[in-house]
């Protein structure tokens, strides 16, 4: 098996020194001159002799010389390593016939047996510099020559004959588009040294160096049908950073050159063909300046828009496929492609929001020029919990230079899986591991403004307060009679307690009737004493407490005129007094019969309500019935139904608008509702909210003032306008309020007006329910609590009542206003031409209006300074 792997490696050696002679190496010029003589040498590697070497110059060139044999062999020790090198050269000096590009014609030969051919080259030929260089002139040449003889004569160098020139890819480009540009220095002169070099500074170009060779190497170049011998000094890429036109400043660099002058002295013509003179002739050369056209890139870039200027793609990978808790990972974002590499923006990847993430890194893989490559960010993040999570779609917008338009590329969406790790979620492992899981703050990961209300709120007219209106003044004149009705009734009432005739009277009949049915159970048991013992009580009862009669005065003549008196009539008051006899009589008579006693007891009962039924009509004959009627008032509002579904519908359209992210549309549809004429502070919050989504700052700020003008008690409102305040560019320290005045305001706008002067009504009727228990508790307990409840609930409701009026009063005012141009200049005094400029504000900015001058109002700042702007410039919330 051994041998056989060494027969193997033979044989690719062999192979491999085989193909290695497949090919005949051809040395060449890449540019010659018309009438100028120039060597071609192919050149045969390898220790055996070629033979049958065959090679003709073809129709395009004329043989001058050759062909001429050459073999060369070098043997090298290195460290006792021994190696040999062998190769057999044919040279041939050739003259061009005429001018173009033209291949040079295949040599072959035979090595080992093996037919093997020469490359494939070709020649420029070039128009003629003179007729007198000398074959094989391979560097200045003639042409250099008959430089330097016109150099010692006229003592100057000619323009044509040195020159720097600044070359670019291209002059008219976008933003941000590469630009290749290269220095070369041209000659046809001895230059012995270069001094005082001075380059471009590319002034409006981010620029990189991409070649700068520290040993400068001319090659032959044909400029305008010249020879020239041209040698690369620097190379660089540019990539504009700004539109318009950018001009390139010229460079610059002291050439040192060396001219040849014959010997003066008289000797003979041997000693100045050895012996030649030198003169070293500084010369300086200057690069043409260049303008560049930067157009500007178009508008409307996509929001993923990194930068870029070209022709890219993009992907992403995890640095690890098997991912735990709290394992180090890296996402790696690469854009690769063509164009302004160097330059590309980091993408913005959404991670999810348990990640821990670090700031992005970035490496770059490009060529030479930094044109074309890679660009690889990485961003290193900490998954702290398990789970399957996704890191949505990366988008990467740049613009295509050949589409003329932006082009958007996004990656997949890449799936993470991360498993347990040995320490708890949202827990490091350090040292010794406690049980359960660390428990951590809710981090915030942006802000924004509180959502709209998509409720229809309750709408009132503008201006329109239940503080103040008729209602109001209606509902606290209702309270105020209820009390005073309620007073009256309980201090009656004590008076009719404390009357104890007046109370026998009411209880007469009451009285009498509880007798009667005594007298029934008598008759029942058949009781003939006892039960005409209580039927005649219950009817002297009857008469002495009905008519307030004192027992002496209970005879018969007595009752039958009181009865009369009170409007009984005859036969009834008859009737009464027969019964009272006859009670009078069956106490002593013998038993008369259950017949009689059960007739006795029906007349008894019959008489007895009767009469109290005749003295009631009599009684409340005189009473008229009185009716109150009271007409409440209510708020003014929107009754129509037809309007209430119209205000629905609009309100509705503007909530599925703003759904939809149609900003303008939904401030057009709540618009609408409030130039019906009403108003309310959730259409005021929706509308600010609408305006602050589309970038209207000024607007959305003005339209949050007048939410909490309506309902200082709105807390949405304010969170977003403090939001929205940030946007404002203006930074105004106020000056401090007084702190009971400040706290007086914070207490006042935790409930709107209406809340207020609903409260200061609920507390004025309790504060007279306290009065009405003061004036009548009989008790001194009573009278105390009454007294001191009546206080405290008099300051509530005086409190009450000047809250919900303070409110007021501040929503009628209109001295304050918001800033609505960009930027306004406010002046000394009403006036453009004498005002001198105070300050500059710009939109959003609150201010208070002091006064008011033709167009002009005086303003004044949250820290006192004062000066005139233009109503134009502002509106009042």
């Amino acid at each position: 098996m051994k041998r056989f792997f060494i027969f193997l490696l033979s044989l690719l050696v062999i192979s491999s020194s085989a193909s290695g002679q497949n090919k005949i190496r051809v040395e060449v010029p890449n540019i010659v001159a018309s009438d100028e003589q120039f060597n071609v040498t192919f050149i045969i590697e390898g220790e055996n002799e070629p033979s049958d070497f065959n090679w003709a110059p073809g129709d395009d060139f004329q043989l001058v010389w050759g062909p001429q044999k050459g073999s060369s062999t070098s043997i090298q020790i290195i460290n006792g390593k021994r190696s040999k090198s062998s190769q057999t050269t044919y040279t041939y000096v050739l003259m061009p016939k005429t001018t173009g590009t033209f291949r040079v014609a295949v040599a072959t030969a035979t090595v080992k047996g093996h037919k093997i051919s020469s490359e494939n080259v070709s020649v420029q030929v070039a128009t003629g510099q003179t007729s007198s260089q000398s074959s094989g002139s391979s560097s200045s040449g003639s042409g250099a020559s008959s430089s330097s003889k016109t150099a010692s004569s006229t003592g100057s160098i000619s323009n044509s004959d040195l020159f720097l020139r600044l070359s670019l890819s291209k002059t008219k480009v976008v933003l941000g588009e590469p630009i290749n540009a290269t220095l070369k220095l041209y000659q046809r002169v001895d230059i012995a040294g270069f001094e005082n070099a001075k380059f471009p500074t590319f002034n409006g170009f981010w620029s990189q160096e991409v070649q700068a060779p520290t040993n400068i190497q001319f090659q032959r170049e044909e400029i305008d049908g010249k020879l020239y011998n041209s040698a690369l000094i620097r190379g660089y890429v540019l990539i504009p950073q700004q539109a318009g036109s950018i001009k390139i400043d010229p460079a610059e660099l002291v050439c040192l050159v060396n001219v040849r002058t014959g010997s003066s002295s008289g000797n003979s013509i041997f000693d100045s063909f050895f012996q030649d003179d030198y003169t070293t002739i500084r010369k300086r050369v200057v690069s043409e300046a260049h303008t560049i056209h930067v157009s500007a890139l178009p508008s409307g870039a996509p929001a993923s828009f990194g930068g870029g200027v070209g022709n890219f793609t993009i992907s992403a990978s995890l640095s690890k496929d098997s991912i735990k808790t709290h394992d180090a990972v890296s996402l790696l974002v690469k854009i690769s492609g063509n164009g302004n590499v160097s330059l590309l923006e980091a993408p913005k990847v959404s991670f999810p929001a348990d990640f821990e993430v670090y700031d992005a890194k970035s490496t770059q893989n490009t060529n030479k020029s930094g044109t074309s490559g890679s660009k690889t960010f990485e961003f290193p993040f900490i998954p702290r919990s398990h789970g399957d999570f996704t890191i949505e779609p990366i988008e990467y917008a740049y613009y295509d230079i050949a589409a003329g338009k932006y082009v958007v590329t996004r990656t997949s969406p890449i799936n993470i899986k991360v498993a347990k790790g040995s320490a708890p979620d949202g827990q490091v492992l350090s040292g010794t591991m406690a049980s359960g899981v660390t428990r951590n703050d809710v981090k915030s990961l942006g802000n924004d403004i509180r959502f709209i209300q998509t409720k229809m709120p309750s709408f009132s007219s503008k201006g329109a307060f239940f503080f103040g209106s008729a209602f109001f003044w209606a509902l606290l004149a209702l309270i105020i009679l209820l009390s005073a009705g309620c007073w009256f009734f309980v201090r009656k009432y004590a008076v009719r307690r404390a009357d104890v005739i007046g109370n026998k009277n009411r209880k007469a009949t009451k009285m009498a009737l509880k007798r009667l049915k005594q007298a029934e159970d008598y008759l029942k048991k058949n009781l003939y004493t006892a039960f005409y013992e209580e039927l005649h009580r219950a009817l002297l009862g009857f008469v002495s407490d009905k008519f307030n009669l004192p027992v002496e005065d209970l005879s018969s003549e007595k009752i039958s005129e009181t009865l009369l008196n009170q409007g009984v009539s005859h036969e009834l008051s008859d009737e009464f007094t027969s019964l009272l006899g006859a009670c009078e009589y069956a106490r002593y008579a013998p038993d008369a019969g259950h017949e009689a006693m059960s007739a006795h007891f029906d007349t008894a009962v019959k008489v007895i309500s009767t009469m109290d039924s005749v003295i009631k009509k009599s009684g409340g004959a005189g009473k008229a019935t009185v009716m109150v009627a009271l007409a409440l008032l209510s708020l003014p509002g929107v009754s129509k139904a037809a309007q209430k579904d119209y205000l629905d519908s609009l309100w509705t359209k503007g909530v599925t608008e703003y759904n939809a992210g149609d900003w303008k549309g939904a401030v057009k549809s709540w618009d609408s509702v409030e130039k019906t004429g009403v108003e309310s502070a959730v259409l005021y919050y929706n509308m600010a909210n609408a305006y602050f989504k589309a970038e209207d700052y000024p607007h959305s700020i003005l339209f949050y003032e007048r939410a909490l003008k309506t309902d200082p008690s709105f807390s949405d409102a304010r969170y977003n306008l403090e939001f929205a305040n940030t946007f404002v560019q203006d930074k105004i320290d106020p000056v401090p309020e007084f702190i009971l005045k400040s706290l007086s305001r914070k207490l006042c706008y935790t409930m709107s007006s209406n809340t207020w002067a609903v409260l200061a009504l609920v507390f004025f009727a309790l504060s007279f329910g306290a009065v009405v228990l003061f004036l009548l508790s009989h008790r001194i307990g009573g009278r105390r609590t009454g007294f001191y409840s009546a206080i405290v609930l008099v300051l509530f409701a005086l409190g009450s009542f000047t809250f919900a009026s303070w409110q007021k009063s501040t929503y009628l005012k209109s001295d304050t206003a918001v800033i609505m141009n960009p930027v306004v200049s406010a002046k000394s005094s009403p006036s453009e031409e004498s005002a001198k400029d105070l300050f500059v504000l710009h939109e959003g900015t609150k201010v208070k209006l002091l006064d008011e001058v033709g167009d002009w109002n005086n303003v004044e700042l949250a820290d006192g300074r004062q000066g005139w702007i233009k109503k134009a410039d502002i509106e009042i919330i």
